[in-house]
């Protein structure tokens, strides 16, 4: 286990202990640029900012917006993971780090087919049109400030600076592009936050979630590589072109090029890949809006 992670699960521990919560045998059960910890023997997951702050300094926003929104789709009957109801979920804060606290489930080994993740899309943004605004912000916001730190930060991160002013300059050309009828969003609707349950698909992650059309989130399903995007977008109920999602797909581009960079903090050997990926961002959305 890498000191990051043990500093997350020390705090997770702290945290449910201090709420009564035994969490004798903890276990990393994720880590990536949150730490995830199942905090055996309870029932309890808990989900540790370590390295989202690097782009998202007020990690206290998306930490809350997520717990939110969660609560209110649960309490409708939405399928998603439900937050924690043996401890307050948060946010927390401790020894420096922001946490939130969900129910455990048990995640089976299989992967949703496109249709299924088309589908679940679907009767998600059904459910999240239902519940109206939970917060005020700008339109994508967080995609948005995240590129904003990226261009402030991503030299830091070993980017190309030369590439981080093309970065803020085709981000302010994408913003009147991506405008449209606003809902609250999942924010990162990839078929990896798509957990298939004994109780069935549940949908995870909504720290990404802001408010905006609803063509980011499909954006973020049509560019999976998990599976064939298309076919995913086809089985919803009112698909879209590609003309009409060619605007969000370029900002996703952009914004999977910024998050690889906080990926390669913890895998340093993928630093290369993320230059790459970030090149290939910046080259295909610039001959786009030529």
């Amino acid at each position: 286990m890498s000191g990051r992670a043990a500093r997350a699960v020390a705090a997770a521990a702290a945290v449910a202990r201090a709420h009564g919560l035994p969490a004798d045998d903890p276990v990393v059960l994720h880590d990536g640029v949150n730490v995830a910890v199942h905090l055996r023997p309870a029932p309890v997951v808990a989900r540790v900012a370590t390295l989202t702050p690097l782009l998202r300094p007020e990690i206290g926003r998306p930490f809350g917006r997520e717990v939110a929104l969660a609560t209110a789709l649960a309490a409708a009957g939405a399928a998603v993971l439900p937050p924690s109801d043996l401890l307050p979920p948060g946010p927390h804060l401790h020894d420096g780090l922001t946490l939130s606290f969900w129910q455990h489930v048990d995640v089976l080994p299989e992967s949703p087919t496109a249709v299924q993740a088309g589908r679940a899309l679907g009767e998600l943004h059904a459910a999240l049109a239902a519940l109206g605004p939970l917060w005020d912000g700008a339109p994508l916001d967080t995609p948005f400030d995240d590129l904003a730190a990226f261009t402030d930060r991503g030299a830091w991160l070993g980017a190309d600076p030369a590439l981080l002013g093309e970065v803020a300059a085709l981000a302010d050309a994408l913003r009147p592009r991506v405008a449209g009828p606003a809902m609250t969003l999942h924010g990162d609707a990839h078929p990896g936050n798509l957990l298939v349950t004994r109780a069935g698909l549940r949908w995870a992650d909504l720290e990404d979630s802001s408010r905006g059309p609803r063509g980011w989130d499909l954006a973020c399903l049509r560019t999976t590589r998990r599976l064939d995007g298309r076919a995913a977008l086809d089985a919803l109920p009112d698909p879209v072109t590609e003309e009409e999602l060619a605007p969000f797909r370029w900002l996703r581009l952009l914004h999977t090029g910024a998050w690889w960079f906080v990926h390669a903090v913890r895998v340093p050997e993928d630093l290369p890949e993320a230059r790459s990926r970030l090149a290939a961002a910046v080259a295909e959305v610039s001959a786009q809006l030529r």
